[in-house]
């Protein structure tokens, strides 16, 4: 109906009206013509089909309806968000994961338009077993209580909170979260509060006063020296592990809705998931983007594996900034393919070869230097830049070698290092191997001295990462320091960390890496857009992790394709953080996890 054809309807509607043998019903439905002419001329409806009508018709398009409806589309309402649902999955180590699915209102239907999926909390967790004080643990239970809970938050609360909710304000829909998180965490932290006085109480009504026992002389040889072994005075105790943070069962539906969210909202604008990241973080437009460095763990010679060797958790490989992502993928194939042959020979009696869970090799061997001489032989055979383009980086994850009950590590099954005999060990290794340019969790982060101590000796060629001990806490924690002589941290991408705070949490550090653990090949988008000049995702076996590979040689095509791929930031190598060190600036890189 055209604007002329509603002002031909009203003028014969009031002709109508004139004549007065008009019957009751013809009356009504003339009524009911002038309502529909009027309601359709309020919303501006006849202007604009005979806008599009004879824009149509000029342009003469194949498909007539189509065009129609993409005009239509751009004048429908801004979808909205109408509920988010949750359901329990398994992730790609068949633990228990949160997926949630984001429906919205597109042109009066409700449809669901993105999903994402995130592990709980006992993603950075140890397997069940038992603590430095004897008491036994179940991160299984703690893990199915985050994984209900959080589908309760979800069900209960977030859905209905979000709801007509533009999926596309990501700031307001993650302060939304936070506040909702934070009241939670008040909660809980209450409850814990009233559990911790009540038993109290009930002790100091319960408890016995203690007996006092005498003291047995000390008894001596017929030297008159103490018996027993004696102790060395100048030897300092082991610093005590530090409590963990409790978990908040159900932090995961953070971060879980809060990906969704974005996802979501990249599909809606028709964008990628990395360019709606980008535009988050810095809302003016690009002129070109800089991809992350793949970080590759090529072997792996931890605990796990089949050998005496406990220290080499991964041996990873850290590529140049100039290097193509196709380029040092295809390195990291071949490198793993010749080393596979070298093994497969007699020249090293390693143990049986097996993939790790960060998909890398893993190879049983009696020391350190065996690995290392493995990945240094494979280089030199493929003619590969060991050592200049090409560095290594050794993950020890010294956390998990500690015998308390020695006070020492066991890097090597039967061979246990005090703290400062292990500054020596890998002082011995970067010296044999200069190809080491970066140490990851050389000690747990309660060694401070031995940090300190390690810095000063290495520190001009070769840097420490701590991801363990990067003591970075939750929004709600008092900030902790770094442990002395740390260059970089390594950040995971924590279940209850929103999208926003994840980018806040990138946009403090100078230089920055990230590291995917299990879950979606977002993570490569969210590395992509918040800037980072690392990307660590492991090895290259398994369909998940191959998958987030692609998705980083995707987005390098589709960068190159538009013209906007600018070449890596130029950033400090390794070798060159002796002048950091020694000016004091601390921390100036970050890698982060999911």
């Amino acid at each position: 109906m055209t604007v002329n054809t509603v002002n031909q309807t009203n003028m014969s509607y009031k002709a109508f009206l004139s004549h007065s043998n008009v019957s009751k019903e013809d009356q009504e439905f003339y009524d009911l013509k002038n309502k529909a002419a009027e309601y359709y001329r309020s919303n501006g409806v006849p202007q604009k089909i005979e806008n599009v009508l004879n824009e149509m018709f000029c342009q003469k398009p194949d498909d007539i309806y189509g065009y129609l409806a993409n005009y239509f589309s751009s004048l429908s309402y801004t979808p909205v968000i109408s509920k988010i649902t949750g359901r329990g999955v398994f992730d790609g180590r068949g633990l228990t994961a949160v997926k949630t699915q984001v429906y919205c209102i597109i042109r009066n239907e409700e449809k669901v338009v993105c999903s994402a999926v995130m592990s709980g909390p006992s993603d950075d967790l140890e397997a069940d077993g038992v603590e430095e004080s004897g008491e036994p643990f179940s991160n299984s239970n703690q893990q199915r209580l985050s994984i209900t809970t959080a589908l309760q938050w979800i069900r209960e609360h977030l859905s209905p909170m979000l709801q007509g909710f533009n999926p596309t304000d990501q700031t307001n829909v993650d302060k939304l979260l936070s506040d909702f998180f934070m009241a939670r965490y008040l909660e809980h932290k209450d409850s814990l509060n009233i559990e911790k006085e009540d038993e109290l109480r009930i002790e100091s009504v319960s408890e016995a006063p203690p007996q006092v026992t005498p003291t047995p002389a000390p008894t001596k040889d017929k030297k008159g020296s103490d018996k027993g072994k004696k102790v060395n005075s100048t030897e300092k105790p082991l610093p005590p592990a530090e409590t963990p943070v409790p978990q908040l069962p159900g932090a995961t539906a953070v971060g879980v809705v809060s990906l969704a969210v974005a996802k979501t909202a990249a599909r809606l604008l028709g964008e990628p998931l990395y360019q709606h990241i980008t535009s988050v973080r810095v809302p003016k437009a690009q002129s070109e983007m800089h991809l992350p460095a793949p970080m590759i763990t090529i072997l792996s010679c931890g605990k796990d594996s089949a050998g005496k060797l406990n220290l080499l958790e991964e041996v990873i490989l850290m590529p140049s900034s100039s290097q193509r992502v196709r380029e040092v993928i295809g390195m990291g194939l071949e490198l793993q393919c010749e080393m596979t042959r070298i093994l497969n020979g007699s020249a090293y009696k390693a143990g049986p070869i097996g993939v790790s869970e960060e998909g890398a090799l893993q190879v049983g061997f009696e020391h350190p230097e065996q690995a290392l001489d493995l990945v240094t032989e494979a280089c030199a055979n493929l003619a590969l830049p060991l050592g200049s383009d090409l560095r290594l980086a050794i993950n020890c994850a010294a956390h998990g070698l500690m015998d308390y009950s020695r006070g020492k590590y066991e890097v090597i099954s039967g061979c246990h290092k005090s703290p400062d005999e292990l500054v020596e060990m890998y002082e011995g290794l970067i010296n044999k191997y200069p190809a080491i340019t970066s140490l990851i969790d050389p000690f747990r982060k309660e060694d401070v001295d031995q940090w300190e101590s390690l810095a000063s000796v290495i520190g001009q060629s070769c840097g420490l990462i701590a991801d363990a001990a990067s003591n970075l806490c939750h929004r709600w924690s008092e900030a902790k320091p770094l442990p002395p002589g740390v260059t970089r941290v390594i950040i995971r991408h924590h279940s209850d960390m929103t999208i926003s705070d994840l980018i806040q949490t990138i946009a403090e550090q100078k230089e920055t890496m990230l590291a995917a653990g299990s879950g979606d090949k977002s993570v490569v988008d969210l590395a992509v857009g918040s800037g980072v000049s690392f990307l660590k995702l492991g090895g290259l076996r398994g369909g998940e992790r191959m998958e987030k590979y692609n998705r980083l040689l995707a987005i390098e095509e589709e960068l190159e394709q538009e013209g906007i791929l600018g070449a890596r930031e130029k950033k400090q190598p390794l070798s060159d953080f002796s002048e950091t060190l020694n000016s004091g600036s601390g921390c100036d890189s970050v890698t982060i996890s999911t």
